[in-house]
């Protein structure tokens, strides 16, 4: 009998609301195990509302949300991140007050890998040599793409299957972009999926397998993220400023 493979995330019908206001209107999307897969278009398309529906962090949703198999609709933000579900939010949440060892070890509160707290906070350091540096230091001090990285790391201490990651690029000077795109590469090698927004387009389908174009709450296309790079037209209709 033939193996039937079930997606690390699949959405139904997915709807979502901020007040009375309706944003997501029945968006269909899924990735596979592994996966990198991209989610693009233009602001106030649904982006974040869809990754922070999936994180459980949108009190009014309908659909399904189906994660390693297992329906968590209903299912509170922190027991999803305890099933090895991590965000990443576009506004970072970094710590005011504490360092960047204490923000790294607020990542693992939830996690099994808590009892190997040194172990996983120096692999993080040779992980991201910047923060290696600044382990000491008051996060909130730090340049805001060294902030980016701290909250990716800070996301990645705890060895999660599945990194929804929002806007990661935004504000941040090309070097530690580049460096960051490195990392979600190695990630996605390393057996981690990932489900990533980002407004550099071009960037983004360089190193994912699949993308789905989100318009006014709706996905209005999906492919290869080969396809998506050389359709220049679909890319100007839906995500151009």
């Amino acid at each position: 009998m033939e193996t039937i493979e079930v997606p690390m995330l699949e959405i139904k019908s997915l709807n979502a609301w901020y007040g009375s206001s309706h944003i997501l209107q029945g968006v269909d999307l899924s990735v596979s195990q592994g996966e990198l897969v991209c989610l693009i278009g233009r602001n106030g398309a649904g982006k974040t509302t869809t990754v922070k529906s999936i994180a459980g962090l949108i009190p009014k949703v309908t659909g399904s949300v189906k994660f390693n198999g297992k329906e968590v609709l209903g299912t509170p933000a922190h027991a999803r991140y305890s099933m090895g579900l991590a965000y990443v939010p576009e506004e970072r949440r970094i710590v005011p007050g504490l360092t960047v060892r204490e923000n790294i070890r607020l990542g693992l509160l939830a996690s099994p890998l808590r009892k190997k707290e040194s172990e996983v906070i120096d692999e993080i350091a040779e992980t991201f040599p910047r923060l290696k540096e600044r382990l000491d230091q008051n996060a909130i001090t730090m340049s805001g793409g060294e902030q980016q990285m701290l909250a990716i790391a800070r996301a990645a201490a705890s060895q999660p299957k599945m990194i929804l990651l929002d806007e990661p690029s935004e504000g941040i000077m090309p070097v530690l972009v580049d460096e960051m795109f490195e990392y979600f590469t190695s990630l996605k090698k390393a057996g981690v999926t990932i489900l990533l927004i980002e407004q550099n387009v071009s960037l983004a389908l360089k190193i994912a397998d699949r993308a789905y174009i989100l318009d006014q709450g709706e996905v209005v296309y999906s492919g290869t993220a080969a396809e998506m790079l050389d359709d220049v037209a679909i890319q100007e209709r839906y995500c151009a400023v």
